[in-house]
């Protein structure tokens, strides 16, 4: 036989999962926030919880991102097929000032 799912079931085990906190607010804060509460169509609750929420996703947002940015700079940056001068090379002025010499479009 299989279980059926009521409505007070789910509200039931949505609320198992919750826990309630207290806070303390300034009275002109809390009245502000009845107001904005208000205006959204939900509680001051409902708005506190939202925001929370809110800042907790964006949280474990930023801190994959930064799992992921720090795996690639340990992996090293590939340059695959790019052909690598020493610092000699780089730094050989003469050899620079003959191929700007040479070059046909100068």
């Amino acid at each position: 036989m299989a279980a059926t799912v009521t409505a007070e079931t789910a509200i039931a085990a949505i609320k198992a999962e919750k826990q309630n906190i207290t806070l303390s607010l300034s009275k002109r804060t809390l009245q502000k926030a009845r107001v904005l509460a208000a205006k959204r169509g939900t509680s001051v609750s409902g708005l506190l919880t939202q925001q929370i929420e809110e800042l907790v996703s964006e949280n474990d947002e930023y801190e994959q991102a930064k799992v992921k940015a720090l795996a690639r700079l340990r992996s090293g940056f590939g340059f695959h097929g790019i052909e690598r001068m020493t610092r000699e090379e780089m730094h050989d002025r003469k050899s620079a000032r003959e191929a700007l010499a040479n070059d046909p479009d100068r």
